[in-house]
């Protein structure tokens, strides 16, 4: 039988009581109290990443800074910072994320816009704030930030949303507002995001299909006058519809990505030995890393990578579907907005290097080199983990009540 004080702390007793046994079989899932399954499976991404990180950015590194390692020790160091803020999501009650979630989308909202006066310009883009020796790219915090903000809104005006228009486009105007700063950085894709993760917690809250599809268009259509207003979005249109054309201009990074594909074959040239990550690839440990997994893990490689992503996102809408059926809809509709930002985002990135997408410029999930990406990917999964927490513990809890008033 489980004791209130093997309950009282997720670090604490809890914590001493079931790590011993997380090998074992003889504990169930409501005892276990956290989901073994999506934590070792984040954990494997987080490790796979690692060395597919070390594996692209040498020759790169080596090229640009006379250390093959200065990527790989960059992201060690993002990795001490994922242990740090695991520890600390962990351990934030649900309740504050819908109490504050207000507050956290404004202070994001402001750090957007402190990017526009202040922020750190990079191949042309001003994406980043700079404290310290810690560089962040704030349209990644915005994700997680719009995340917990629309699942607090749909749980406060839930009714509203299904028999209102007002209701429903509430949102859309402060979505509306980060897409336009977040443009002015400039960043499409983050844009993109955002929008697929709006428009996906909306329809699932039960918004009118009128507006539903309203919106769909108007999105549809905003993104077409985007890529037509912007000389260097249509060239990428262009290139990923025909990147042969071009091979050594607009198309090349996409035709480098191909070939990478092609070498790999059924089962790759083993790890370390891709030809493309020798400067012959542009950004092989960042946004096209998928290309330098399939050409050295081959065929196999990547599905293995991809069913690993596929089983954390549905985990996430798993999740979603438990915590509304014990009507914690706060819970719910943030781990839905999780799952669909993971899997959308894997698709984009996937999507552009195989030359089905045109390029993005996001980041493989729990994968990629990047620290801000890397450390909100996590604090977005720690969510998941401490949702799925406090739903077991509730029904354990409502068990020994039952159990205590017989």
């Amino acid at each position: 039988m489980i004791t209130k004080a093997k309950l009282s702390s997720f670090f604490g007793e809890h914590f001493k009581w079931s790590m011993p046994n997380l090998f074992s079989d003889s504990l169930t899932p409501s005892q276990l109290l956290y989901d073994r399954s999506l934590l070792f499976a984040v954990l494997a991404l987080i490790s796979f990443g690692f060395v597919m990180v070390m594996s692209a950015s040498m020759p790169e590194a080596q090229t640009l800074t006379g250390n093959p390692f200065h990527f790989v020790w960059r992201h060690g160091a993002y990795l001490v910072g994922c242990v740090i803020i695991a520890v600390v999501v962990l351990q934030i009650e649900m309740q504050y994320w819908q109490r504050f979630s207000p507050l956290l989308l404004l202070v994001v909202g402001l750090m957007l816009f402190a990017v526009l006066l202040v922020g750190t310009t990079v191949n042309g883009a001003t994406r980043w704030l700079s404290i310290g020796p810690i560089r962040i790219q704030v349209a990644e915090i915005a994700k997680f930030a719009f995340a917990i903000y629309m699942a607090g809104y749909l749980v406060r005006r839930h009714q509203e949303i299904r028999e209102n228009a007002k209701g429903f486009y509430k949102p859309i105007a402060v979505f509306a507002a980060y897409a336009i700063l977040i443009l002015m950085q400039p960043d499409l894709g983050t844009v993109v995001v955002l929008f697929v993760g709006t428009v996906g917690l909306l329809f699932l809250a039960g918004a009118r299909l009128f507006d539903f599809f309203a919106l769909i268009l108007a999105g549809i259509l905003a993104f077409v006058a985007l890529v037509l207003l912007e000389p260097y979005r249509m060239r990428r249109v262009t290139s990923f519809l025909d990147p042969w054309q071009d091979p050594f201009g607009s198309g090349y990074q996409l035709t480098q990505s191909l070939m990478a594909y092609g070498r790999g074959d059924w089962f790759g040239q083993g790890l370390g030995n891709s030809i493309q990550k020798l400067e012959y690839l542009p950004e092989a440990h960042t946004d096209f890393i998928f290309a330098v997994i399939g050409e050295e893990l081959g065929f196999i490689g990547i599905i293995a990578v991809l069913a690993v992503l596929l089983f954390v996102a549905l985990r996430a809408i798993k999740l979603g579907n438990m915590c509304l059926a014990l009507d914690r809809a706060f819970e719910g509709y943030l781990a839905y907005g999780i799952g669909i930002w993971i899997c959308f985002q894997t698709v984009v990135n996937v999507g552009a290097s195989i030359g089905m997408l045109p390029t993005k410029g996001l980041t493989l999930p729990f994968i990629s080199y990047g620290g801000s990406s890397l450390w909100v990917m996590t604090a977005a999964v720690m969510l998941l983990i401490r949702i799925d927490y406090e739903r077991r513990l509730s029904v354990v809890q409502a068990v020994e009540g039952r159990a205590n008033k017989q």
